[in-house]
């Protein structure tokens, strides 16, 4: 197949609601019918500060650099707008997720324009709905779209975010970031700790945007489970 045809397929729009056409093309399926990229769906998890979004705009960039075309989506990035940004500097323009957004509407727009998409990068993933985390795996099983999500496991409350948990329940791979966060007392900073006037909170909205830094009216700082637990903040709290 040349790779003008290779292209056609790839950027053919995706089947709609109660269309049961195959996905893709037969030629670009091994003779057992496997696709032969197999795409896959993995979460990239970890607590504040630890790289997350760095991870993503380096996965983005790293792919591209092989000639593969990929969408960057997040949601209530700290910047409050349509980009991935990290705390390095680093920075790209994004989709934002909202509550109707379709992730494979997104793909599907993108194959009508003649767009080639073999991957989609996820940040502040925990932030998305449960449908959300379904289409990511429908995007993969189906379409041979690679998914490769990131955000944290975990609210102020140290429960899962249910987006976080379905990927774990859902995805190929699982894997938390080796980037380690310290607790102000050295141990490793393992639970996100919700700060409003200089003391921990366990009651409120699952979502509060705030940051780290400590001039924020509602910040966050990771703790060790032993210091979360007490509500410690440290000497400098």
């Amino acid at each position: 197949m040349t790779d003008d045809a290779a292209l056609t397929c790839l950027a053919r729009p995706l089947p709609g609601p109660g269309d049961d056409r195959a996905a893709g093309c037969a030629a670009a399926r091994g003779v057992d019918g496997r696709p032969l990229h197999a795409a896959a769906l993995k979460f990239f998890w970890g607590p504040m500060d630890c790289g997350k979004s760095t991870m993503a705009l380096q996965m983005n960039h790293n792919h591209a650099r092989q000639g593969r075309r990929g969408l960057v989506t997040t949601r209530i990035d700290r910047s409050l707008g349509p980009q991935v940004t990290t705390r390095i500097g680093l920075a790209h323009e994004a989709v934002e997720v909202t509550d109707d957004l379709d992730l494979r509407d997104l793909v599907r727009d993108a194959w009508a324009e003649g767009v080639r998409v073999d991957y989609l990068i996820c940040d502040e993933a925990s932030f998305y709905n449960l449908e959300h985390v379904e289409q990511m795996a429908e995007l993969v099983d189906r379409f041979d779209v690679d998914v490769y999500a990131f955000g944290l496991a975990t609210d102020f409350r140290s429960c899962l975010f249910p987006a976080a948990q379905r990927l774990f329940e859902l995805a190929d791979e699982v894997a938390r970031i080796q980037v380690e966060v310290l607790c102000w007392c050295g141990r490793e900073g393992l639970l996100n700790a919700r700060v409003v006037q200089g003391a921990v909170v366990r009651e409120g909205a699952q979502v509060v945007i705030g940051d780290t830094v400590d001039s924020a009216d509602v910040r966050y700082q990771v703790l060790c489970r032993r210091h979360y637990r007490s509500g410690d903040l440290g000497p400098r709290a």
